[in-house]
């Protein structure tokens, strides 16, 4: 009988893809895919620790396959990721979970297929203190349907207060561009890609570690060189690098490259970013949402926002409301601040208590809302360049360059065809068309 696994996985797009990757080693030896962890012969937990929600609701999930182990003493359950990077996390998981087989850290996350291979049944745990040499020998499994993940680098030098990636993720490591540029020669040779994500931390400080004046606009003028039916889109960005050459290469390459622009600003308050260490103000935020909108008009933007930070006033929220308000947001990210144990905010003055700060998110979303509907109003009788999906009811919606779906009449369109819709009538928030090319 073949041998199955099961993949769950916890957190951002870098966990997405570090799943792919843990995938591509299961495969190479010998498991196949299952659907549900009752049938699994290896289950593995790959975690995030971003905020103390999201470990808890780990915890759980992990200690729901004790039972699992009971019935199959062979089962191998693995925890890796950001969670069990931090200190003292593997001799927390061994005593609450002594069921477990293995538990891995990030840095040596690409050794899970040599772990696996030399398994004894005894419980085992190996986090690497500090990163190592990029591998580049890793197969993996893509899971994203037509979007390719691609990582251009590890880790983050930032260090903004609230956030524990850093510690969990080590230093800035950049891959070589031609390590990079063959990756996505792979996938344009595939032809089944409309979309390369580049996966970075920070990816406006790709080449910083270099030392020899290689930037991301360096890198992104190699890719473009690249043939094939695919855009490249990236993710995360970070405002104090988000240069204006940046946005003059997109605006001048947009056959090649997504307008679709994620810039997460966290707050409107200068007083609020600075306690968060961002190490940018609000007016250097509009500046480059005024000039992304000069140079691309038809860009979408998106964003990232923390309400309920330590010390965040209501005249610091109003600041972040009218930031939203000025910039025209296509989409908000919003999150109420949780306290993450290790990091320099954890230990602030003045924690704004949770009914403010759910009062406040509330106020966040239904904000967007209202200006969402306006803006897609402005739809309504355009016609727009798009791809059929799948939509999560099996239906086929056309999703646009920037994002957006529109439900159309079911046809029986091959999914990932290219189409022209016509948008023609906006009803309870979603966008109805017909192809028309």
């Amino acid at each position: 009988m073949e041998k199955k696994y099961f993949i769950e996985t916890f957190g951002c797009q870098m966990n997405v893809h570090d799943s792919e990757k843990i995938a591509g080693m299961l495969r190479d030896l010998g498991y196949v895919e299952g659907k549900t962890k009752s049938e699994a012969d290896i289950i593995v937990f790959n975690t995030c620790c971003i905020r103390e929600t999201a470990e808890t609701k780990i915890m759980a999930k992990i200690g729901d396959t004790k039972a699992l182990k009971r019935a199959n003493p062979n089962l191998l359950v693995v925890v890796c990721g950001c969670m069990t990077q931090q200190k003292g996390m593997a001799e927390l998981l061994k005593k609450r979970f002594p069921f477990l087989s293995l538990v891995i850290g990030t840095h040596n996350l690409e050794e899970m297929e040599e772990y696996i291979k030399e398994h004894n049944k005894k419980f085992r745990a190996v986090v690497w203190d500090n990163e190592k040499a990029i591998r580049e020998d890793i197969k993996m499994y893509r899971t994203s349907d037509d979007n390719a993940w691609v990582n251009i680098m590890y880790g983050c030098n930032n260090f903004c207060t609230y956030c524990i990636v850093p510690y969990v993720r080590g230093r800035e490591r950049s891959r070589k561009i031609e390590d990079i540029a063959q990756e996505v020669e792979n996938l344009a040779k595939e032809n089944k890609y409309k979309m390369v994500t580049l996966l970075g931390q920070n990816v406006n400080s790709y080449g910083n570690d270099f030392k020899d004046g290689t930037n991301f606009v360096t890198l992104l003028k190699r890719l473009c060189e690249i043939k094939g039916n695919f855009k490249i889109s990236f993710m995360s960005s970070h405002p104090k690098d988000f240069s204006f050459e940046l946005i003059d290469f997109i605006a001048s390459h947009q056959d090649k490259m997504s307008i679709n622009l994620h810039l997460p600003v966290q707050s409107g308050s200068d007083e609020i970013l600075k306690r968060m260490n961002r190490r940018y103000t609000s007016a250097h935020y509009k500046e480059l949402v005024d000039y992304i909108y000069k140079k691309i008009p038809n860009a979408t933007l998106s964003t990232d926002i923390i309400v309920g930070f330590p010390g965040e006033t209501e005249k610091d929220f109003e600041d972040t409301l009218d930031l939203v308000k000025y910039c025209k947001f296509a989409s908000i990210f919003g999150f109420v601040y949780s306290k993450r144990q290790g990091t320099p905010a954890s230990t602030f003055e003045n924690q704004v208590s949770a009914k403010v700060k759910k009062e406040r998110i509330t106020r966040l979303f239904e904000l967007e809302h209202s200006l969402q509907k306006e803006t897609l109003k402005n739809y309504v009788g355009k016609t727009y360049d798009a791809t059929i999906v799948k939509g999560d009811k099996g239906d086929e919606l056309a999703k646009t360059h920037f994002n957006k779906l529109i439900r159309i009449d079911a046809g029986n369109y091959e999914i990932g065809r290219e189409v022209s819709v016509l948008v023609e009538k906006l009803d309870n928030d979603l966008l109805y068309g017909k192809v028309v090319g």
